[in-house]
């Protein structure tokens, strides 16, 4: 079987496994268990505890240990049994340790995916910087697929989205050991020091004062991704307890209005290197920060009816706020960082993202809600949530182009040459 083929099925299970709950499990926690605000942004927060310091963990062990695809599938497969007992869980504190659990075996395997990919395309003879995009983006049509499969089945506040997502884990686990050899690297007796392998070394570069702010405000706009992951699907969903509302397309199919979310994604993607050249690296993130802006305060005064159009448009804006920031922000990095530690600064970048952003974003979001946007009915103030929401990103995007002094350089345009 070809390798590209191969790959692109490994990567839309990859994703079609996260797409299967991450924005719809808001929907089953509020309006099947009724558990707090606050305890939903504990459920959130496993992701951003796991990807602190799994990742790397598993790096390690695939770097000297096990093979990397047989790690990979591992991995899957405990992730899939975590994911099928969810289900069964029936107070949130347990909830918490399970989905904790499931996300330790899934965080590792975003990375392990690439490492796994990289090597099969190597080994075939395949340009990696050419071939692995095309295949990539398979894993977002994978999240989007998986969003309307349980929207179409009327799934989003069943439990049964655990279920789908354990079975496509459970296949993917199996299926990771058919895929090409991928063995460790180092030797065991390597003289590797521990914090080198750990990638702490990295974290020398908060020294630097450039360094220090860009990661600070990854940290803070990775808060603001697990705001709208959290949230949005749930969001839609409290429209039905409105008559005006209650038998719009949107309400009965808010995963599919929240896709739209994920195929703009894939079009900013193509418009970056445009954007880098004509405005640089800095405004490219500035345009990310008040893009979260529009994100939020479109959602604050849209509704699934005549406002529609502002819902649809903040899913639109999604693709900018997410990727400008991401993408430039790794380009920055590697451009910046020495290359020796390269790697381990990019590996602290998603840390700072996913790790420590997800981590504070979920835990001060749930308790927020819960402290001042939570009504007497236990219903949410969403558009004052969605505004407080839009607040915040605000007042990031007037601080940043401040206190983040930065130009372009010669390696930067070089870089954004060849995007």
């Amino acid at each position: 079987m070809n390798i590209r083929f191969r790959l692109i099925l490994m990567n839309f299970m990859q994703f079609f496994i996260w797409g299967a709950w991450l924005l719809t499990i808001g929907a089953y926690w509020f309006q099947n268990k009724h558990w707090s605000g606050a305890q939903f942004g504990a459920i959130f927060s496993t992701m951003g505890i796991s990807a602190i310091f799994m990742p790397a963990l598993t790096g390690i062990i695939s770097d000297r240990f096990i093979n990397a695809e047989k790690l990979y599938g591992i991995m899957h497969i405990l992730g899939s049994a975590a994911l099928f007992c969810l289900p069964m869980v029936t107070d949130p504190s347990t909830f918490f340790w399970v989905m904790l659990i499931n996300m330790f075996f899934y965080m590792p395997t975003l990375s392990l995916s690439i490492t796994v990919a990289y090597s099969a395309l190597k080994g075939e003879g395949l340009d990696v910087v050419k071939d692995y995009p095309p295949i990539r983006i398979w894993g977002t049509i994978g999240f989007i697929v998986a969003l309307w499969t349980v929207s179409l089945t009327h799934n989003e506040t069943s439990a049964n989205q655990f279920y789908i997502a354990s079975a496509i884990a459970l296949a993917l686990g199996l299926y990771a050991f058919t895929l090409p050899p991928c063995p460790p690297l180092l030797k065991r007796t390597s003289n590797k020091s521990l914090v080198d392998a750990l990638g702490l070394n990295a974290f020398a570069l908060f020294k630097t004062p450039k360094f220090a702010i860009f990661f600070a405000f990854s940290l803070l706009l990775g808060a603001a991704l697990q705001l709208t992951n959290a949230y949005g699907d749930t969001y839609i969903h409290d429209f039905a307890s409105v008559d005006a509302y209650k038998d719009t397309i949107a309400v009965k199919y808010p995963a599919i209005i929240m896709s739209i979310s994920q195929i703009s994604e894939t079009l900013f993607i193509l418009a970056i290197p445009f954007f880098l050249r004509k405005f640089g690296i800095k405004y490219v993130m500035l345009f990310s920060m008040l893009a979260w802006v529009l994100r939020f305060g479109l959602f604050a005064f849209g509704d699934p009816a005549q406002g529609l159009w502002m819902i649809i448009a903040s899913c639109i804006v999604y693709g900018m706020a997410f990727d400008f920031f991401n993408i430039s922000g790794s380009l920055f990095v590697e451009t910046q960082a020495s290359p020796e530690i390269r790697g381990s600064a990019q590996g602290l970048f998603m840390m700072m993202v996913n790790g420590f952003g997800a981590f504070f974003g979920s835990i001060a979001s749930g308790k927020l809600i819960d402290a001042y946007f939570t009504l007497p009915n236990n219903g949410k103030d969403w558009h004052g949530i969605w505004l407080s929401f839009a607040a915040y990103a605000l007042v990031i995007s007037i601080i940043f182009p401040f206190v983040f002094r930065y130009k372009h350089n010669a390696a930067l345009e070089a870089a954004i040459k060849h995007a």
